[in-house]
């Protein structure tokens, strides 16, 4: 199964942001303290999660980061996706005749990775930003 730092990082972020934005709008170098990840890495995410309409900036000497919809209105599967991380669990494209392998046919066990990668999509499907920081 292939979830990269760009998700998890992307998740703990936001997660990060959402406990904390009551105060005031967020910095990435709070949030980069707090969760030990690379400032120059979240703003890389922070423009894709921005682009997707997930953030919104705040500027001035205040300024940072604040949510763009209430965190129950944000599904995980969302942030996974505005950094273009999927969760795949196959080697082969799936509309693919050809097999994991380059053979002409599927691999014996192909569909028990496709019902795994569909139950862990779904999973992050189900899950808000709400129930992930309410679990702290």
């Amino acid at each position: 199964m292939k979830l990269t730092t760009k998700g998890r990082y992307a998740v703990m972020a936001m997660a990060d942001l959402a406990t904390n934005e009551n105060l005031k709008p967020i910095s990435l170098s709070e949030i980069s303290i707090r969760q030990n990840i690379s400032l120059s890495y979240l703003e890389q995410l922070f423009v894709k999660l921005k682009n997707n309409h997930l953030v919104k900036s705040v500027r001035g000497p205040h300024g940072g980061y604040v949510l763009e919809k209430k965190a129950k209105d944000i599904k995980l599967s969302s942030i996974i996706f505005a950094v273009n991380e999927e969760v795949k669990t196959l080697n082969c494209k799936k509309n693919s005749k050809k097999g994991c392998g380059g053979r002409t046919v599927k691999c014996i066990t192909h569909n028990l990775w496709d019902d795994l990668e569909k139950h862990i999509n779904g999973f992050f499907e189900s899950k808000n930003l709400n129930e992930l920081v309410s679990k702290q």
